[in-house]
């Protein structure tokens, strides 16, 4: 029984990180750099749950006032915030992270670490007697964590290669309020329990489906345009106007 919920648990993330290093067709990151990034996510998991602990004992708010403070503070700011701290401590200034793509590949890996530690916790511990809590979290929450990396991913490359030192702090505070916010509005709608917010559950996953396939599918265009170049720059700085990064 455990182990059946042990893999119910895993392989939502697994396939996900599987599709994710196929999808990088011209310039395949390194599996060991992957496999820590994906170890670092999973073991941020330890300070955000004491972090989120310490947050939710100042939940004073009544009603929806507090279902906004744990949505958006106590799990979407926190939990974004760790995972982006795999990033910048680890893969930021690595020599693999050389193109934009790679922000958004390390950022899925990192946050796919973290959900499966999640996944485990609640499938296989706190809701074992559940079987459909793995099928929901592995429909919803999986996925949503590796569209709210996408996000990151997007506005950590855009600050890793800018040019602009004032865009480069501009990118990389949106590579964390960004995800906090779609993590939070994702959260609220399912925690608040109000019907009218519930119809609009469908409708933002197909907004943060679209919004985020459109950044993945740019930055995809780009590493294909870059390296069937005959001459592969040493950076994309040298191939790309920063000009067409500020939006």
């Amino acid at each position: 029984m455990i182990l059946r919920l042990f893999i119910i648990a895993i392989v939502p993330a697994i396939s996900i990180a599987l599709a994710t290093y196929l999808s990088d067709k011209y310039e395949k990151e390194p599996i060991s750099v992957l496999f820590n990034t994906f170890i670092f996510g999973a073991l941020s998991v330890i300070p955000t749950l004491f972090v989120e602990r310490s947050l939710s004992l100042l939940n004073i708010f009544p009603g929806l006032l507090g279902v906004l403070y744990v949505s958006f503070i106590v799990a979407g700011l926190t939990e974004e915030y760790f995972k982006r701290l795999v990033i910048m401590k680890y893969i930021y200034k690595n020599r693999n992270f050389n193109e934009r793509l790679d922000g958004i590949i390390y950022c899925v890996f990192s946050a796919l670490g973290f959900a499966t530690i999640e996944n485990i916790v609640y499938v296989v511990f706190r809701f074992s007697y559940n079987p459909y809590v793995g099928l929901y979290r592995g429909i919803l929450s999986v996925p949503a964590h590796t569209i709210f990396a996408v996000t990151m991913g997007y506005y950590i490359s855009l600050s890793k290669f800018c040019n602009d030192d004032r865009l480069k702090e501009k990118y990389l505070r949106k590579s964390l309020y960004m995800p906090a916010i779609l993590h939070g509005i994702f959260d609220f709608i399912l925690m608040s329990k109000i019907p009218i917010y519930g119809l609009l559950f469908i409708p933002y996953l197909i907004y943060l489906w679209k919004t985020n396939q459109n950044k993945l599918d740019k930055y995809m265009k780009e590493s294909q345009i870059l390296h069937e170049d005959t001459i592969i720059p040493e950076s994309i700085n040298d191939y790309i106007d920063d000009k067409d990064t500020k939006i």
